[in-house]
C-alpha cells in the first residue's frame, strides 16, 4: 500500500502526530497516564525491532527477551557507577545487548526453522537462570538490581537528581492540563521514549525499503534457492538479528530509565512470548502492524486486568440482583486476573479470521469503504497483493 516516497513521507508525518498526540487521543479509552504511555512507546520499540527479524526473514526467535533484560541490567549499572543521566544508560544498554546478540545469533542461526527457535529460547532460560542465580553478583538475584545510596556514583555532583535525567529534566515529571472535562498528563519520560519510537520507525522502514530489506524479504521466500546461486545469507541474518537485538536492548535501557530497577523476570521465556504475539497481533512484516499489536496487548494488560468484581457490580447494578449476579461470574473469567483469557480468544479470532493481524483488518476496511476489492486490486497489479502496511 504505501510503497512510494512520498506515502512513505505521509505515513511518517501520520505516525509522529499520533505518537506525539498519545495523550490526548488515549485520555478518553483510560489509558492517557504517563506509565501506560511509556510501556506503549518501550514496547513498541521492542516489536518493530523484532518484526525486523521475524516478520523479514521469518527467523522465529524465542529468546529476545534476554536482550532485553541485558539491556535494563547495564542501564542500571550506568546509574550506580556514574550519575542518573539517562544517555550513558541508553548508550551501554545498547551496546551490550548488541554484543550479546552477535554471540547468541552466531551460534543461534547454524540452524533454521524449529531448532533456531529453541536453541534462542535455550539461551533466554541460561541467561534467566544466570541472572537469578549465579550473577548475584551482578543482577543481584531475586531482589533485582537497584540504585542504592552506597553506590559510587563517581559523576554525581551536589544537587543533582536522584531520579533519572536527561541532564536535569526528571523522567517522572508530569505536566497536568484540563482539556474538555480531562485530565491530560504530559510526561517528559513518554515523550523521551517516544523520541526513540519514532526514531527506530524510520530505521526500520528505511531498512524495509533499502536492498539489505530485499534480500532480507528473499531469505525469507526462499533461502535455499540463494545458498543454490552462491549468495551466503548468514552474514544478512546476523545483521537482521543483532539489529533486532539492539531494539531490545534500547527498550530495555529505556524501562530501566523509567524505573531505575532490573529483574531477572524481564528475560523470562513469557516476555519473548509477549512480543510474539505483539508482532503477529498487530502484522508481521508490515511497519505499523508491530507497534499497533504492542499496543493492544499493554492496554488489554493494564486496563482490562484492573476491571474487578465491584466495577462489574457497579456497571450491572441497575439489572435485577439474580442477572446481575449471574452477568459479574460470567464477565469475572474474562476481567482482571482472567485478562488473558479474553486476549487468548481474540489471539484466535484475529489469527484465524485476520490472518494479516489487526493491519490487515483495517485493510480491508478500506478496501470495503472504497469500494475496491482484494481480487480487483491483485487483477490491476498484475501480481500478489504486498502486505498493507
Amino acid at each position: 500500500m504505501f510503497s512510494s516516497k512520498r506515502n512513505d513521507t505521509i505515513l511518517m508525518i501520520v505516525f509522529t502526530i499520533m505518537v506525539l498526540a498519545g495523550p490526548l487521543i488515549l485520555a478518553p479509552f483510560g489509558a492517557g497516564y504517563p506509565d501506560l504511555l511509556q510501556r506503549f512507546a518501550i514496547y513498541g520499540i521492542f516489536a518493530v525491532g523484532f518484526n525486523i527479524l521475524f516478520g523479514l526473514t521469518g527467523y522465529l526467535s524465542f529468546g529476545h527477551a534476554a536482550f532485553l533484560g541485558v539491556g535494563s541490567y547495564a542501564a542500571v549499572w550506568m546509574f550506580k557507577l556514574l550519575n542518573y543521566n539517562v544517555i550513558p544508560a541508553l548508550i551501554l544498554g545498547v551496546l551490550v545487548s548488541a554484543v550479546f546478540a552477535l554471540i547468541i545469533g552466531y551460534i543461534s542461526l547454524r540452524r533454521s526453522g524449529i531448532y533456531f527457535s529453541i536453541l534462542t529460547l535455550a539461551f533466554a532460560q541460561m541467561s534467566y537462570a544466570m541472572a537469578y542465580s549465579v550473577l548475584t553478583p551482578i543482577t543481584n538475584g531475586e531482589t533485582g538490581l537497584q540504585v542504592y545510596t552506597s553506590d559510587p556514583q563517581y559523576l554525581m555532583s551536589e544537587g543533582s537528581k536522584q531520579v533519572p535525567n536527561l541532564f536535569g529534566l526528571a523522567m517522572n515529571s508530569t505536566q497536568k492540563v484540563e482539556f474538555l472535562g480531562m485530565t491530560l498528563q504530559f510526561n517528559v519520560g513518554f515523550y523521551f521514549a517516544s523520541f526513540f519510537l519514532i526514531a527506530s520507525f524510520y530505521l526500520a522502514m528505511r531498512i524495509f525499503r533499502s536492498p539489505f530489506g530485499m534480500m532480507l524479504r528473499a531469505i525469507k521466500t526462499n533461502q535455499n534457492r540463494l545458498n543454490y546461486t552462491g549468495v551466503n545469507t548468514k552474514p544478512y541474518t546476523l545483521a537482521a538479528f543483532v539489529i533486532s537485538g539492539m531494539y531490545a536492548g534500547l527498550a530495555g535501557a529505556l524501562l530501566a530509565c523509567m524505573d531505575p530497577l532490573a529483574g531477572a523476570e524481564r528475560m523470562q521465556w513469557t516476555a519473548s512470548g509477549e512480543v510474539v504475539l505483539m508482532v503477529i497481533l498487530g502484522g508481521a512484516g508490515t511497519l505499523l502492524g508491530p507497534v499497533l499489536g504492542a499496543g493492544f496487548i499493554k492496554y488489554f494488560e493494564k486496563i482490562f486486568s484492573r476491571i474487578g468484581d465491584n466495577v462489574l457490580e457497579g456497571w450491572f447494578a441497575f439489572l435485577p440482583e439474580p442477572i446481575a449476579n449471574a452477568l459479574v461470574w460470567l464477565l469475572g473469567n474474562f476481567v482482571g486476573e482472567g485478562w488473558h483469557l479474553t486476549l487468548g480468544l481474540l489471539f484466535m479470532l484475529i489469527v484465524i479470521f485476520l490472518p494479516g493481524g489487526l493491519i490487515d483488518g483495517a485493510a480491508r476496511l478500506w478496501r470495503y469503504a472504497t469500494g475496491k476489492s482484494k481480487s480487483s486490486k491483485s487483477a490491476a497489479d498484475g501480481s500478489a497483493p504486498a502486505p498493507a502496511e
